[in-house]
């Protein structure tokens, strides 16, 4: 971390993000670089400050490092902590009763561009998803069963990681999926991917068992124990890799793509929302911008008078 800061208040309110709200270092050293620039930059210009008295501040002064960002011309987003992280002092300062009020509230953080999902054409999903068909064995068995699970219900990694063999309904092909804060969801899943996760379950799955650490996980390592994230992530590399796909495939780029090709093909909001398990509908609705300029792209590509 950062060394001992000269302002006492800026020093007790590190260690509180720390101690009581469990920062990383990472976090902890950038509030820190922000804070001691905001200290130097109102030393310099706002006269009664001297000293570190932050009650003496107004939003005026605040505002003014705000334009002094800009005018040095830092990035969007490094502006947005540097705000983020004056806030986070005052709201301190104020609960601490060093301040009575708050002149950081009428700070406000630079608009963020909320980068589009990546997605992959689905070409290219068919080359990842038919390229364990090359190997044989249990291994081989289960990257199938895998690939074509995590592309038919667009699950979370963490959510396919933690499934169970009692989550699984062959009869109805349907998943019961743990997401985000407990919260349970059934997932349907098409015949082409209920035959490559039966044939896992008989085939592969016994084979990869250790019968001295038996365990109801549905995906195992070689070792019989649960792939791990960061195992299935590697699965997904390798086999993209042999297919020879440019893209930068990992599973959150397949659950992207799941969407926005279901709302190619006509699906609504509603129902990728549900399938994904999204808490809100905003954050499906990023997925109409690509699907919006695919549509661009094929009308610029078609129209005679384009």
């Amino acid at each position: 971390m950062t060394a001992s800061i000269a302002d006492p208040w800026i020093q007790m309110f590190l260690d509180y993000l720390l101690v009581y709200r469990n920062s990383s270092s990472h976090t902890v050293d950038a509030y820190a670089r922000d804070l001691e620039q905001l200290s130097a930059f109102l030393e310099e210009t706002t006269p009664g400050f001297e000293g570190g008295r932050w009650e003496s501040l107004s939003a005026q002064d605040l505002r003014r490092f705000h334009a002094f960002l800009h005018g040095r011309g830092y990035a969007s987003t490094t502006i947005a902590r540097k705000i983020a992280a004056v806030r986070s002092f005052f709201t301190y300062l104020k609960m601490e009763g060093v301040i009575h009020h708050n002149p950081a509230k009428a700070l406000e953080s630079p608009r963020l561009r909320q980068p589009l999902p990546k997605a992959v054409s689905q070409e290219e999903i068919e080359r990842l998803l038919t390229a364990p068909a090359r190997e044989e064995g249990p291994l081989a068995l289960r990257d199938r069963a895998l690939l074509e699970l995590l592309y038919a219900t667009g699950m979370r990694v963490s959510e396919l990681a933690q499934l169970r063999l009692e989550d699984v309904n062959l009869e109805r092909d349907t998943l019961l999926c743990r997401g985000k804060g407990h919260k349970e969801r059934e997932i349907p899943f098409h015949e082409l991917a209920a035959q490559k996760l039966l044939r896992y379950i008989k085939e592969g799955r016994p084979q990869l068992l250790n019968p001295k650490r038996p365990t109801d996980v549905l995906f195992l390592n070689h070792r019989g124990g649960p792939l791990t994230r960061q195992g299935i992530w590697l699965i997904i590399r390798r086999h993209a890799r042999a297919a020879g796909i440019a893209a930068h495939i990992t599973p959150h780029v397949l659950r992207h793509s799941i969407a926005t090709h279901l709302l190619r093909r006509g699906a609504n909001l509603r129902e990728v929302q549900e399938l994904l398990g999204h808490a809100s509908l905003t954050t499906t609705q990023r997925y109409t911008r690509i699907v919006n300029d695919h549509l661009r792209n094929v009308y610029e590509t078609v129209h005679p008078r384009a």
